[in-house]
C-alpha cells in the first residue's frame, strides 16, 4: 500500500509541477483587431445539424470582419433538412456533399469538398454547431497574423446546462488539456500538437504544403490528426474561445458516452496493450488517492490525501471557467470512472466489429 501512495503522491507532483500547465485556465483569446483584413472562406461541413445550423450561419454573416469573407456550406446527406435552412440565408453557398469514398471520413471528406472551392488565403473550419459572436473571426485573425500562425484554433465554450452536461462536460475539456497540455501545443520546440475542431482557421498554404485534406482522409480525430500534420513544418496555437460557444445538448450521460465511445480506442490507436497501460495510469491517478485518504493507514493514507487534493485543484480552474461550485471537484473519481468505462465500452464494441454509430454512420476504423 505504500508503494501505492508514493507512486500516486509522485505522479500528482509531476503533473502539477511538469506536464505543461495543463490545469491552467488559459490562454484565451481577448476579442482584438488585426492590422490587416486578408481574404476569408469559411467551410461548415454539415449532416444533420437542422436544429441548430440557422444561428450557427447567421453569426457568420452578423461578423464586425473587414475583410471579404465567403461561407460554404456542405450538406453531407442531411435528411433533416440541413440543406434548405442554409440555401434560405442570404450569401451562402451550399454544396451537396458527394458519395463518400472509400478511405475518407465522413467529415474530412465534407470539408475536402469545400475546401476545393475555397480561394482566401485563409480558411475558417468551423462546426455547425458554433455559434459565433461578431468580433470572432477577427480576434483568429489577429492572432494568427500577429504571430504568423499557420494554425488558430480554439476549444469554444460548451454548453452546460443539463445535470449530465454539469457533470460530465468540464471534465472533457479537463482531460483533452491533460491530454494535449495548450503551452505544448503552442510551444514550436515541442511535438505536441492538438486542436479543436469546432473553430480552426487555416493558412492555405499549410493546406497545400501537407498535400490537403487528402493527407489526413482517415482521421477519426481530425482536429489532432490536422494540427500535427501543419506543425510539422508550421507554427500552431490552441487557446480558449471567449467569443464562440457551442449549442449541441448533450441531455444524458448517454449522449455524452457516444460521443467519447466514438473515438476514444482510436486514441490508443486500437491497441490492448496500451489500453491496458491506460486503465492501470487512470486507477493510479484517479482512483487510487481517494482510496489510500479514505481507506489507507498512517504515511500512505497522508500521501493519498495529498494526491486527491492535488487532482481536486488542477480542476478548480476548469469548473471555474464553466461558473460550476468547487465541489464538482470532488466528484472526479467519478467522472473519471465514467471516462475509463466509455473507452472500455469503445474498445469492446471495437472487438465485436460494431463500431460506433454516430449520425447514421458507422465507424470502425480509418476506412469504415
Amino acid at each position: 500500500m505504500m508503494a501505492l501512495a508514493v507512486l500516486a503522491a509522485l505522479s500528482w507532483a509531476f503533473l502539477l509541477l511538469a506536464h505543461g500547465r495543463f490545469w491552467q485556465g488559459g490562454p484565451v483569446l481577448a476579442p482584438a483587431h488585426p492590422a490587416a483584413s486578408p481574404a476569408v472562406d469559411v467551410v461548415v461541413p454539415a449532416r444533420d445539424e437542422a436544429e441548430g445550423i440557422g444561428d450557427a450561419l447567421r453569426s457568420l454573416l452578423a461578423q464586425d470582419y473587414t475583410g471579404p469573407l465567403r461561407i460554404i456550406v456542405v450538406d453531407d446527406g442531411s435528411t433533416d433538412g440541413t440543406g434548405a435552412i442554409a440555401r434560405g440565408l442570404p450569401g451562402i453557398l451550399v454544396l451537396d456533399g458527394q458519395p463518400r469514398p472509400p478511405g475518407w471520413s465522413g467529415k474530412l471528406w465534407a470539408v475536402h469538398q469545400g475546401a476545393a472551392h475555397t480561394e482566401a488565403g485563409l480558411i475558417l473550419l468551423t462546426d455547425a454547431d458554433i455559434v459565433h459572436d461578431p468580433a470572432h473571426l477577427r480576434t483568429l485573425v489577429a492572432k494568427a497574423e500577429a504571430g504568423g500562425l499557420d494554425l488558430v484554433s480554439e476549444m469554444v465554450e460548451l454548453r452546460c446546462r443539463s445535470l449530465a452536461e454539469r457533470a460530465l462536460v468540464p471534465a472533457f475539456v479537463f482531460f483533452f488539456q491533460l491530454l494535449y497540455p495548450f503551452a505544448r501545443v503552442n510551444d514550436p520546440t515541442r511535438g505536441t500538437a492538438a486542436a479543436a475542431g469546432g473553430t480552426m482557421l487555416l493558412r492555405r498554404r499549410a493546406l497545400d504544403r501537407i498535400g490537403g485534406i487528402a493527407s489526413i482522409r482517415g482521421a477519426l480525430i481530425d482536429d489532432v490528426a490536422l494540427a500535427a500534420a501543419v506543425k510539422r513544418g508550421g507554427r500552431i496555437w490552441l487557446g480558449h474561445s471567449s467569443t464562440a460557444r457551442s449549442v449541441r445538448p448533450y441531455p444524458g450521460a448517454a449522449d455524452i458516452w457516444r460521443m467519447v465511445a466514438r473515438t476514444a480506442y482510436v486514441q490508443l490507436r486500437h491497441s490492448p496493450l496500451i489500453l491496458a497501460g491506460t486503465v492501470a495510469g487512470l486507477a493510479l491517478v484517479w482512483l487510487a488517492p481517494p482510496g489510500l485518504a479514505l481507506f489507507g493507514q498512517g504515511p500512505a493514507r497522508w500521501l493519498g490525501a495529498l494526491a486527491w487534493a492535488g487532482s481536486m485543484l488542477s480542476f478548480l480552474p476548469t469548473l471555474r471557467r464553466f461558473r460550476l461550485s468547487p465541489l464538482w471537484a470532488l466528484a472526479l473519481p467519478g467522472i473519471a470512472c465514467f471516462y475509463l468505462a466509455a473507452t472500455l465500452g469503445s474498445a469492446w464494441d471495437h472487438h465485436r466489429g460494431r463500431g460506433t454509430v454516430w449520425k447514421r454512420r458507422a465507424y470502425q476504423d480509418a476506412s469504415a
